[in-house]
């Protein structure tokens, strides 16, 4: 990674702030999105420390609005060069929540600024660079209701934040076939359970069934972290596209996740609401 530059959405706790860590420790130059200032200086710390003179960047941004998502994807677009993209920044929310511009806050910052971002980059991203979409096993289940993408109808708060995951798989899927033969290539992933900050913040019976669960069966960020940075950084994965890993291997997603028809529509539906043409 000596030399390339990583973009990566959510780093400032969890599997991302780790990931971030060993892609500097392998020498990629870290360019991180954040919220809170006083996470990302303690990740920017710890990146200074990995790789100390990569002159790592961070971007404030709330990528739960469409302004910021196009403002911070058009300060991320001034970089000279971007190798690799690593879309990770996510979370569970127990009660509906809805943005500034009328959307979910689970659809929007879970999938609609994977779905921004990547579309406002891709102009920077040359043969051999690479797009790592985290996803999860929690999409196992889900379905789309295309009539209802803002959970308007009725709210649970794992069950909308599994059609995101779903979202996830599906947008990679459509991604990849967008790329087909530019030499660009596009993975997703599920992390496994992990032991992080997600979920703290959700509140109800969510927050504390992840507490309860996450010292018996939860695996570590670092555990958590290693299918991002290997699909990120193997020359293994460097010609495959358009597939669902787990633990650093291919895996199958469920049929609602392999509909192409979904994931075009999806795709198109997504492009209205960002108003991209």
């Amino acid at each position: 990674m000596q030399g390339k530059t990583v973009v990566i959405t959510g780093a400032t706790s969890g599997i991302g702030d780790v990931a971030a860590i060993r892609l500097a420790e392998q020498g990629a130059r870290i360019v991180f999105t954040a919220r809170d200032k006083a996470r990302a200086d303690d990740t920017m710390a710890a990146l200074e420390k990995a790789n100390p003179n990569a002159g790592h960047a961070l971007h404030m941004a709330d990528l739960s609005r469409l302004s910021e998502m196009k403002r911070v994807a058009a300060e991320l677009a001034r970089e000279p060069q971007i190798d690799v993209l690593v879309n990770n920044a996510g979370a569970l929310f127990n009660k509906r929540l809805e943005t500034d511009d009328g959307l979910e806050m689970t659809f929007a910052l879970n999938h609609m600024a994977y779905f921004v971002v990547t579309n406002l980059l891709l102009g920077k991203l040359k043969p051999g660079a690479r797009i790592v979409t985290v996803a999860s096993n929690a999409h196992r289940g889900a379905r789309l209701d295309f009539d209802d993408l803002q959970s308007r109808r009725s709210y649970t708060g794992f069950p909308v934040y599994s059609r995101s995951k779903l979202c996830n798989i599906l947008f990679n899927r459509e991604l990849a076939r967008h790329l087909s033969g530019s030499g660009v290539t596009a993975n997703a992933l599920h992390p496994g359970f992990v032991a992080t900050r997600f979920g703290n913040d959700s509140g109800g019976l969510i927050r504390t069934v992840l507490k309860v669960a996450k010292p018996i069966g939860a695996i570590s960020p670092e555990e958590g972290a290693k299918t991002i940075t290997y699909l990120a950084s193997s020359p293994d994965v460097a010609a495959i596209s358009g597939e669902y890993f787990y633990e650093c291997k291919i895996a199958t997603p469920t049929a609602e996740a392999r509909n192409d028809a979904d994931a075009k529509r999806l795709w198109e539906m997504s492009q209205q609401i960002a108003g991209l043409g």
